[in-house]
């Protein structure tokens, strides 16, 4: 019987799983999808994908990674030999996206000290993208920057010394601290931002329903795109945190919280990046239809230009904004570090210190290259790219394999089912089994038929294929590569279930 280490409490696993869905990503993806896709309307198909693929899915992971208690190559592993494969390649995935997402940290880190005295002046898109990037041309690799690569140092410092301290006493703690700070200090940004003149207008324009969008069909895949990248499936990070449960835990319940967590952090920050445009677009008096922005302008351009315009505590509440930046941006990172951090140790068996050592050391090396002058263009296309045809395409891949190749469904309702108060049944299996597939397979046809036609945002070909093709393919040799090391003896066996029926 295996010694696997586990979470300390019920609640530290909760915290952990959402701090790992509550990324950076949430604070600004959200609110701008929303807007686009039918306003208030869009929080029908978002409610349906959540309950249809967001929550089964999660269901799904977290008893994988129970039932198989492993990482997720073991855990794929010891399902199947032949799915194995499968967890390497959301490894990879992982270890791509902790390379750059740990240099948006940085810039979150930085940005929380610019906001004391608003260095970015008046022109805060030229500043961002000039003055604190230096941003090069496409392909051009330029220098490394030292206003990101310092505190890059100590983005890493911090997520590989909380990885270093192991689960109970160092991710569990970090989250303890870091996720009600989280929801404590955003609260406070968005009080504030709700009673600034003009945030009845943003509000307007972020809930009030465009009826004609709901018979859209776009607007449904972009309501599961919404869901799926925003609860961490996928990518490894949820078998590996419930590989870490004991043996008797609620699965079922513990998955309907975190989503409905994640959702209602979501649906915050809408209210407060709104209210906060609205105030924007009253001092400029223009519609809030022209202030609008999504990606990292939203919250490194617009934001600085909408805290240049705060009546008072211009720079409490700027460096408010960004240490919740930092707070949720580290607390994704832990979660996606320990993603190939587990799966060394397991695979090849060495110590924790020294797979958080060379994975995390070999993550924090790789992530200098967004520290250059040519960081943000290298960032943008491997985010693009790997998230479109990697997350994405690892979803869609994950649920065909156990849903219709291995047929593991009703295996795995069972387990849950015994250790869960509420049952699931043929609908978390229709979920899986068609509707989830169908809509990532629409959203993987619609994705490569548009990037077939132009390159993403306008960057050239040769920058595409090696900043992004490359990348995201190159995630998937990787998972072939490593499922064709052996593992050790009697590590496939599956370890001992006791008190699983309750």
């Amino acid at each position: 019987m295996e010694n696997r280490p586990q979470w300390g409490t019920r609640a530290g696993f909760i915290l952990a799983a959402i701090g790992s869905a509550v990324g950076l990503g949430n604070i600004w993806r959200f609110p701008a999808t929303a807007y686009e896709n039918g306003g208030g309307a869009f929080f029908i198909p978002y409610l349906f994908a959540l309950l249809t693929a967001g929550i089964p899915l999660l269901i799904m992971e977290f008893t994988l990674g129970h039932k198989y208690r492993g990482s997720a190559p073991l855990t794929f592993a010891r399902m199947n030999k032949k799915a194995e494969w499968l967890g390497w390649w959301q490894v990879a995935i992982s270890f791509v996206i902790a390379t750059y997402y740990a240099v948006i940290i940085a810039w979150a880190l930085s940005y929380t000290i610019f906001s004391i005295n608003q260095k970015w002046g008046n022109d805060t898109v030229g500043f961002l993208v000039g003055d604190y990037l230096q941003t090069a041309d496409p392909g051009v690799v330029g220098g490394i920057v030292p206003g990101v690569f310092i505190p890059l140092i100590i983005v890493w410092a911090i997520t590989l010394g909380v990885l270093f301290k192991g689960i109970k006493k160092g991710i569990e703690i970090a989250n303890r601290i870091m996720i009600p700070a989280l929801v404590i200090l955003f609260l406070i940004i968005v009080i504030r931002a709700v009673t600034l003149d003009g945030a009845a207008a943003g509000l307007d324009a972020f809930f009030k329903p465009d009826w004609s969008q709901i018979a859209n069909s776009k607007v449904w895949v972009a309501a599961y795109g919404q869901i799926f990248f925003s609860l961490s499936i996928a990518f490894a990070i949820m078998i590996t945190y419930s590989s870490y449960l004991p043996k008797k835990t609620d699965i079922t319940n513990n998955a309907f919280i975190t989503g409905l967590a994640n959702s209602s952090v979501e649906l915050l920050a809408g209210i407060g990046v709104f209210a906060a445009l609205g105030f924007m677009a009253a001092n400029a008096g223009v519609p809030v239809d022209e202030v609008v922005q999504g990606g990292v302008l939203l919250a490194f351009a617009v934001f600085p230009e909408i805290i240049n315009q705060f009546p008072a505590f211009n720079g409490f509440f700027g460096s408010l904004f960004f240490i919740c930046l930092t707070l949720a941006g580290l607390s994704s990172l832990i979660s996606i570090v320990e993603t190939f951090v587990a799966g060394v140790e397991d695979k090849f068996k060495v110590s924790r210190t020294k797979s958080v050592a060379i994975g995390g050391g070999l993550a924090a090396l790789i992530s200098i290259l967004f520290a250059t002058k040519g960081g943000l263009n290298f960032l943008d296309a491997a985010d693009y790219f790997i998230n479109q045809f990697g997350v994405a395409l690892a979803g869609l891949v994950e649920v065909i394999i156990v849903a219709w190749v291995l047929r593991e469904l009703k295996n795995i309702q069972d387990h849950a089912n015994s250790m869960s108060d509420i049952q699931i049944g043929t609908w978390w299996r229709i979920s899986l089994g068609i509707i989830t597939p169908i809509v990532l397979g629409v959203m993987m046809v619609q994705n490569i038929i548009t990037n077939i036609k132009e390159n993403y945002a306008g960057y050239p070909t040769n920058f595409i294929i090696y900043s992004g093709w490359v990348v995201a393919g190159a995630a998937i040799i990787i998972g072939f590569i490593f499922a064709a090391f052996k593992w050790q003896k009697g590590t496939l066996s599956l370890p001992e279930q006791k008190g699983v029926s309750k």
